[in-house]
Parts: structure tokens; C-alpha cells; sequence
């Protein structure tokens, strides 16, 4: 699939062959064998679009810029060609991922490992929130990979002895809008600065943004387009839905889908840390299994409420936009969107989660009398008009008195757990999902809260 000539512009691969070809295989795109295997066994049975776009491309020795919606196989659309190069001229320092948010790090990290177990690939995961000592153990060790976020890589660069990247080959830019929006452009600016100019670059975004275009024009040589979805879209098998209701009765609403909809698991997406903590203490005061995951949690508790949701011990997780990015969890049956997006973008993500990978899932956005407008903005951007989930209102007001009673609970809960952090900052747990809060309950669930219902 040779790539013509082009000037300034990065050019479109073209899409039309594509849909006209066969069935491809790994090996067709000229992937080695070893990796091929790796690919059988992580049941990898067929490369995605993105994957059949770009792997030829980048094996050919191109920079990469890859346009593909969330959950279409980008990762192993940059993996392979590097493992591939690896294999060619093995050297340590050999590749920088880098990535806007620990859990997806982490994450890239396993697809690397699962990739170039057979071959003996080593990883290292340079992100915040983790010992800088332990990390700089592991750079001198010189692993093949590097897994990063800006801030703490830079952080490394320059005060551990002895680690650069003067030798490095590849530097991948995942999720590229999300780490400019995030604020790391000076951090980018930095590690350009010291890594070869004589490299290969792939830079992999979901929307292309100035800032995207910006950083293009600095970091790639006579890039290659490969877009495998021009204008913003959500996966055809995802049922969206909204539900207009007032403010003040948002969690009975969401109660009432968690009944509704029982059997299924579901990722909920509020605003903020403290809203995402407040709607998992009600709803586990209200026997759901609900574990939330956000920035104030300390990393390993972090990890460990993804993990739990992964083996799915917990069939609920509660997340800010942390979570909406590159996170496969691959049992997602349902996405709610409790509090509405502000970026109209952030909603293609946040309801990429479910859906994935050719299965299908529902997404139901939460719009009250506030929310009007940017709901109007989501359905522009994505070209059409939600229809409303069916809900029994009459149904929903009867679980009303049971959730008043359970805020009550969850309010105190936090409370609780703030005074105690101020006490103790070190003894401080994150209260993730610990039945720590089992003992507030067991005190109002007395005689006390069976007369104050009556009210």
C-alpha cells in the first residue's frame, strides 16, 4: 500500500480499497510471525480499520497521524509496527507512549506486554501518583518501552542520573487532543526538545483539533492521514437515549434505571470528584454494588477499582472524565451520563465506553432544566436527534422516600470521612470501596430513622 508523494499536507490514505478488500490478516499487513501468534492468542482474530490503515503504513518507515472514534483498535495500530522494528534492530529506550491519564498507561502498558511476551519486551509506566524512586529503578534498567505521562516524565528527565532519550526511535502521541487540552503543551515542548529528531512519530487522536494541527506541524515529518472516521460519530450498534427530568430528583432517576436495567453493568459519569464519591455511597447504601474511580483517590485505589470492575466484582462504576478516554473495559453493557457533558466531544468518549469492538450497548443521558443547551449542542455534533428512554414516572416516585433516606446516609458518610481525613492525614483512606461506611448506617439505621420518615 505505497503512499504517494505529498508536499505539506498529510495525505488521506485513501478508504474506498479498503472497503473493497477481503478479509485482511495480521500477516497481510506484513506483521512477523512471532506476532502474528501473539496476536491469535490475545483472540486479536482480524485487524480493525484503523489497524489495516495504518500498520502497512507505519512498517513502510512513515509518520502517522491516526483519526479513529474511541475503542477501534488504536493501540495495536501502534504497537505492532514498533514491536515489529524492535524484533529488526532490538535496542533499549527504544519507544515513548506518550499518554494523558495514568489508567491509560497502565493499560497500553499490558497491550505492549500481552504483545512482546514471546519475544521478551520490557515496559516501564512513568506516571504521577507513584514512588519516583521505584520508577527510577526501572529506567535504569533501560526497558524497550517507555509508557508515560508528560509531567512526571519530565520530572525524570531531569533529575534522575543518568536517564535520557538521546538513543530513542519512536515516540507515540496517544489520545493527542486530550493530552493538549490537559494543559501538558510546555511539557511536549520539553521532551521534543531532548528526544532525536531523527525518529518515527505517530500521533493517534480521536478529533483533530488546532492544537492537534499545531503539534503536527512540529513534531512529524511528510505525515500520512489515516482517518477512518472523518466527522465525529458514535459506533452504529449503541442505542443512545435521553431522559428529561427536574434536577432535584436525579438520583431516584437513576435508581430507577439501575432497577430497570438490573443485570447489566454500567459506567456512570458525573461532573466532579465529590458528586462521583456522593452517588456510590447512595447507591451502596441502597444495596447496589458501586465502586467510584476518580482524581482525589490515590493511584493504587484507583487501580483497584478499575480491577475490581474489570472481573466484574462490582457491577457499577462511578467515574469523572478520568475514565472516559481509552479505558477497555470490555463488558460495559450501559453508559449514563448522570451529569451531562460540558464539551460536546467528552460525550462521544464518555459513550465510547460501551459498545465496543463490534458488541452492542446503550447509553442514556441525564438532561434537566439546566442542561438544555448543551444537550442541543451534543445532538449537532453528533447529527441526531435522541430519543427519549420510556420511564413509569408513577414508578420513579415511589422509590422517592427510599432515596431521600439514603442521601441522608451518603451526606453523613462524607462528612464522616472528611473530618476523619482532617484528622489523620496519613491514616487517610480513600473509602473507595471499603464497607468503612457500614458503621454510619448501622447508627441511623435505628429505631431514630423509622419515626423521622414519618415527617
Amino acid at each position: 500500500m505505497a503512499a504517494p508523494e505529498e508536499r505539506d499536507s498529510p495525505t488521506e490514505a485513501s478508504q474506498s480499497v479498503m472497503e473493497e478488500e477481503e478479509t485482511k490478516t495480521f500477516k497481510d499487513l506484513g506483521v512477523t510471525d512471532v506476532l502474528c501468534e501473539a496476536c491469535d492468542q490475545l483472540g486479536w482474530t482480524k485487524p480493525t480499520k484503523i489497524q489495516i490503515e495504518a500498520i502497512p503504513l507505519a512498517l513502510q518507515g512513515r509518520d502517522i497521524i491516526g483519526l479513529a472514534e474511541t475503542g477501534s483498535g488504536k493501540t495495536g495500530a501502534f504497537a505492532l509496527p514498533i514491536l515489529n522494528a524492535l524484533l529488526e534492530t532490538p535496542q533499549r529506550l527504544f519507544a515513548l507512549v506518550l499518554t494523558p491519564t495514568r489508567e491509560l498507561a497502565f493499560q497500553i502498558s499490558e497491550q505492549f506486554e500481552a504483545l512482546g511476551s514471546s519475544i521478551g519486551v520490557q515496559s516501564a509506566v512513568i506516571v504521577g501518583g507513584i514512588d519516583s524512586m521505584s520508577q527510577s529503578l526501572a529506567l535504569a534498567k533501560k526497558p524497550h518501552i517507555i509508557i508515560a505521562t508528560p509531567g512526571r516524565l519530565i520530572d525524570h528527565l531531569e533529575n534522575t542520573k543518568g536517564f535520557n532519550l538521546r538513543a530513542l526511535k519512536y515516540l507515540v502521541m496517544d489520545e493527542a487532543d486530550r493530552i493538549l487540552n490537559m494543559d501538558f503543551e510546555t511539557e511536549v515542548d520539553k521532551i521534543l526538545k531532548v528526544i532525536p529528531r531523527d525518529r518515527k512519530t505517530f500521533l493517534f487522536s480521536a478529533t483533530m483539533t488546532k492544537k492537534v494541527q499545531k503539534l503536527q506541524r512540529a513534531a512529524l515529518k511528510n505525515p500520512v492521514k489515516c482517518a477512518v472516521s472523518s466527522k465525529y460519530q458514535t459506533v452504529e450498534k449503541l442505542q443512545q437515549y435521553y431522559i428529561f427530568i427536574p434536577s432535584k430528583f436525579k438520583d431516584t432517576y437513576l435508581v430507577y434505571i439501575l432497577n430497570e436495567l438490573a443485570g447489566n453493568s454500567f459506567m456512570i459519569f458525573c461532573s466532579t470528584c465529590n458528586n462521583t464519591q456522593r452517588t456510590a455511597l447512595l447507591l451502596r447504601n441502597l444495596g447496589f454494588t458501586a465502586i467510584p474511580l476518580h482524581g482525589q483517590m490515590s493511584q493504587s485505589k484507583r487501580l483497584g477499582s478499575l480491577n475490581k470492575f474489570k472481573a466484574k466484582a462490582r457491577s457499577i462504576l462511578l467515574a469523572t472524565d478520568v475514565a472516559s478516554r481509552g479505558l477497555d473495559i470490555p463488558h460495559v453493557d450501559v453508559v449514563v451520563n448522570f451529569d451531562i457533558p460540558t464539551h460536546s466531544k467528552d460525550y462521544i468518549h464518555r459513550v465510547g465506553r460501551t459498545a465496543r469492538a463490534g458488541r452492542s450497548g446503550k447509553a442514556i443521558t441525564f438532561v434537566t432544566q439546566y442542561d438544555v443547551e448543551l444537550f442541543q449542542r451534543i445532538e449537532h455534533l453528533i447529527g441526531k436527534k435522541l430519543p427519549v428512554f420510556p420511564t413509569q414516572d408513577d414508578e420513579v416516585m415511589m422509590l422517592a422516600e427510599r432515596v431521600a433516606e439514603a442521601q441522608r446516609f451518603a451526606r453523613m458518610e462524607l462528612r464522616e470521612h472528611g473530618e476523619k481525613k482532617k484528622r489523620s492525614r496519613e491514616d487517610a483512606g480513600d473509602n473507595d470501596d471499603t464497607e468503612g461506611a457500614i458503621g454510619v448506617r448501622n447508627k441511623v439505621a435505628g429505631g431514630k430513622m423509622k419515626k423521622r420518615k414519618g415527617r
